[in-house]
């Protein structure tokens, strides 16, 4: 897509921006609000169930071969989003919609008291609006052309969520969508600083995705990588022997993503981390004998962040749960920071792979565990078979560490590869504001 920027007037004193986290908006399956899904990641709390469960049927039932999913529950559109919106907007728009007034609100930030170009959206999304789309569909087969929502026209689209956000907080700056399945959500980070680094001090970017509609549904089944495995506990299990696929789900993150400098000037309350680096690599095309690329993306953004191996704390790995996909992200990790080199996590063993939406929530899981100073295991993990070559953090328990800097990877069915650097602050919390000349 292509981007135009207006840079607000004295934003930069000089120099690249650099780029923090100032704001989290987490809607997952096991938790509404970051410092709930946080803690419920610690616990080591599902959010993975039967889709049918809850008394709201949507998609899978006994009559398909898998069953389970990362559901969000307990999420009310109607407590959240504009009446007016409701008729316009599909549920995965209503999420996002929600996602991001929580990252302002956590950032303490009002588009409304900024110069009219300066904050900008960069979102990702891999599947549109499947429930709405679905729904419409079917009232044109059944009732006629006629009955088709007017809002079917953007409603299904894979920018909704960007115009929506945009729209709703009057954000005039620079907008983008990235597509690129489970790798987008990195993708819209490293956009999103970009346009900081070109002179848009606000950006709100991430990724949230929901498709679990029975249209969506059999689209999530037909790609073959799906678990059959009933039992929630044992569905989902990267990078171990019992591996046999992975669970779908719905949610991600949204975030507040700012020019330091115009954060300290606002006064922002806290700084969860800066983004130091970004790199996308694509796969060679199947049969090329060329290996795949995600190990050049981790050396791109580390080159990037201007960061050496030995200084990641922890990697949140893509963690397809396919074996020969874990296989050949285990052999770029190990080929980067040598065998059992550096603690390897998962969180999304909790929540389902969330597609464009899982990115951004591993980066939220990376800033928190940045702050507190804790790795995240995965639960219900087997054996690690040897040739992985990794250090992949299992049990009940999370593993204490001194944590500086984590490595945040996603890769996109098709050939994605992303990778992002993040980088705890020296002071997170409490910035002065900056006296006025």
């Amino acid at each position: 897509m292509t981007q135009t920027t207006i840079a607000a007037p004295g934003e930069r004193t000089g120099g690249p921006a650099t780029a923090v986290i100032t704001g989290l908006g987490v809607i997952a399956p096991n938790g509404l609000g970051a410092e709930k899904f946080w803690a419920a990641t610690l616990r080591g709390e599902s959010g993975i169930r039967p889709l049918h469960a809850g008394g709201h049927p949507r998609g899978g039932g006994p009559r398909y071969p898998v069953t389970l999913a990362g559901q969000v529950r307990g999420f009310v559109a109607e407590e959240h989003i504009p009446s007016r919106l409701m008729p316009q907007t599909d549920r995965v728009t209503r999420l996002a919609l929600a996602a991001a007034e929580w990252a302002l609100e956590d950032a303490a930030l009002r588009p409304a008291e900024l110069p009219e170009y300066s904050m900008g959206v960069v979102t990702s999304n891999a599947s549109g609006g499947f429930e709405f789309t679905h729904r419409e569909i079917q009232k044109l087969w059944t009732q006629g052309p006629q009955t088709v929502s007017v809002y079917e026209s953007f409603a299904w689209f894979y920018a909704v969520n960007t115009g929506q956000i945009s729209i709703r907080h009057g954000m005039r700056g620079p907008g983008g969508v990235l597509v690129a399945e489970q790798a987008g959500g990195l993708d819209a980070l490293g956009h999103a600083r970009r346009a900081v680094r070109r002179g848009t001090p606000h950006i709100v970017t991430g990724g949230v995705e929901s498709s679990l509609d029975p249209w969506g549904w059999v689209s999530h089944i037909a790609s073959g990588r799906l678990s059959r495995e009933p039992v929630p506990e044992l569905a989902y299990r990267p990078f171990t022997r019992e591996a046999d696929g992975y669970v779908p789900g719905e949610g991600g993150a949204i975030l507040v993503l700012e020019d330091r400098e115009a954060a300290l000037r606002r006064g922002a309350a806290k700084v969860y981390g800066e983004v130091a680096g970004y790199a996308a690599t694509f796969d060679p095309r199947p049969g090329s004998g060329r290996p795949p690329g995600l190990e050049q993306a981790i050396r791109k953004a580390l080159a990037d962040a201007g960061t050496e191996p030995g200084e990641i704390g922890v990697v949140f790995a893509d963690a397809a749960g396919v074996p020969f996909l874990d296989r050949e992200e285990a052999a770029a990790i190990s080929a980067v920071f040598g065998p059992g080199g550096v603690p390897v996590t998962a969180p999304k063993a909790l929540t389902g792979r969330l597609y464009a939406g899982s990115g951004p929530l591993d980066v939220v899981c990376a800033l928190l565990a940045l702050r507190d100073g804790v790795i995240p295991p995965v639960p219900h993990a087997g054996e690690v078979p040897a040739a992985y070559r990794i250090d992949l953090v299992r049990g009940a328990e999370p593993r204490s560490a001194a944590l500086t800097h984590a490595l945040v990877l996603a890769r996109g069915k098709g050939g994605f590869n992303a990778a992002v650097v993040l980088r705890k602050p020296e002071h997170p919390e409490a910035v002065p504001r900056k006296e006025e000349k």
